[in-house]
């Protein structure tokens, strides 16, 4: 993941407290090692390795998540793969990049990709990519999953409130030390530096993907850092997508395939599912929001 997780518990002993967030960053710690694509000795890395050669036995809880993961991507369309570790690395938010990839490019760039192609056998807990050069990743749902086990760790320790930002996923529980819920700021795509809305959270989890801090601008075009990757081009038309699950998981996956799915399709495929809610910003700055949410604007 190599993400920064800021934890917060709500405890009227401070040496409890503190030992109640040691225990969430060690979990958190754990998980990282176990789902890494970077650590070349981790169960996800051998599942890389042996893409196209044999099925890979791994831990029940990666296995699930990968089975959460591949029903996400039925559920919307492919928006959200874990496949899409195979994609050559075309585009360049760095500023390096001087020209948009050829369409040749890109089209190979994908040739690897596509959730369907990992097969998943539950009796024996094991994971097969069918070609050769596929990959997984979990930069799309690895912090949110993370998120939730520490959360649902805490809790089971009888921690009755807290919050954990893990860069910027926000997942909650209980309220504030002065009875007051959580609060979390959504940042104003059109000046990141304020927000434009304040929403209530007492048990839940919000988390943004946005194109306003990674982006590249060709012929006045500006191309996102999100990709497709059913088609290997940036996704367009939004530049800010919140959303409001029941887990972070959830929510992380969520909010870069409705980014991805576009307003119509993404909106249409939020509103189906139960405690889902979802803030989408265009490009002209309009905001548009699944039915059942209400935001207090600043």
């Amino acid at each position: 993941m190599g993400s920064r997780f800021d934890i917060t518990v709500v405890d009227t002993d401070s040496t409890k407290a503190h030992r109640y967030i040691d225990m969430a960053v060690a979990d958190i710690s754990r998980i990282e090692k176990l789902i890494s694509s970077w650590d070349s000795l981790s169960q996800t890395s051998r599942i890389n390795k042996n893409a196209g050669i044999r099925p890979v036995k791994v831990d029940k809880e990666l296995f699930d998540l990968i089975e959460r993961s591949l029903a996400i991507s039925q559920l919307t369309d492919g928006a959200f793969d874990i496949s899409y570790a195979s994609m050559d690395a075309l585009w360049k938010f760095d500023g390096s990049m001087t020209t948009i990839p050829a369409p040749e490019a890109i089209k190979r760039s994908v040739s690897r990709v596509g959730y369907k192609k990992i097969v998943l056998n539950r009796e024996n807990r094991t994971v097969f990519l069918k070609e050769k050069g596929m990959k997984i990743g979990f930069g799309g749902i690895g912090k949110g999953y993370a998120a939730d086990h520490a959360k649902k760790m805490l809790m089971s320790e009888g921690v009755v409130s807290g919050i954990i930002n893990a860069s910027g996923d926000m997942n909650t529980w209980g309220k504030q030390a002065n009875g007051e819920p959580w609060k979390v700021a959504i940042t104003n795509p059109m000046d990141k530096n304020k927000v434009f809305a304040l929403l209530p959270i007492q048990h839940g989890a919000v988390v943004t993907s946005g194109n306003y801090e990674k982006y590249v601008t060709f012929n006045g075009i500006r191309y996102s850092h999100i990709i497709d990757p059913r088609t290997g081009y940036p996704s367009a038309g939004i530049i800010s997508a919140t959303v409001f699950a029941p887990k972070a998981e959830l929510a992380d996956a969520l909010a870069t395939s409705v980014f991805v799915m576009g307003k119509e399709v993404g909106l249409n495929r939020i509103n189906q599912i139960p405690n889902v809610e979802c803030i989408l910003i265009d490009g002209k700055g309009n905001i548009h929001t699944s039915d059942k949410i209400e935001i207090e604007k600043l």
